[in-house]
């Protein structure tokens, strides 16, 4: 399946190393939240890019004092209709100021990529013959919002209040 970044399908050099199995020498691996908790010291001391997969029923703030060692963390929709890995990639961008790549992985739907980018997630999988274009249709799909989000969008609440403000000055 492709993997779509910043709206581009990009070659996937990250491999997920299972648990109990033996890590390669080299590369980019990806590893289980638990496999990170108890190995982190090892991990981190291969001198290697390492990403974490978050199960969608893990906690986010166990990564928080290693978020500026981590490359990728991969959050997973095992359904179309499990969103907690929406605000998974939320606390990781907002709240604890994640600033690596956050990976959307399993069922990637196209109706969810433009609410995906807006709560910080910037690379998908998804299973889609022309990648691209889907990501172009959807990233563009709305041009307000009403909340605001892990993205750089201002809310049509903010831009109606500088809209006021520029008024009264005048």
């Amino acid at each position: 399946m492709p993997l779509l970044k910043d709206g581009k399908v990009v070659d996937d050099i990250w491999a997920f190393a299972e648990d109990g199995h033996e890590l390669s020498p080299g590369g980019c691996i990806v590893v289980s939240l638990g496999r990170f908790l108890s190995e982190h010291d090892q991990l981190l001391a291969r001198n290697r890019s390492i990403g974490v997969r978050l199960l969608n029923s893990d906690d986010p703030a166990l990564l928080a004092s290693y978020l500026d060692q981590l490359h990728v963390i991969e959050v997973q929709f095992p359904k179309y209709t499990d969103g907690r890995a929406l605000s998974q990639a939320q606390l990781l961008r907002r709240r604890l100021g994640y600033k690596g790549e956050i990976r959307a992985t399993g069922q990637v739907l196209r109706d969810q990529l433009r609410l995906m980018i807006r709560c910080g997630i910037d690379a998908m999988v998804i299973a889609e013959a022309d990648a691209e274009g889907v990501y172009a249709a959807s990233a563009n799909a709305f041009s307000e919002f009403y909340q605001s989000a892990a993205d750089t969008s201002e809310s049509i609440f903010v831009k109606r209040q500088k809209l006021r403000q520029s008024k009264a000055a005048e």
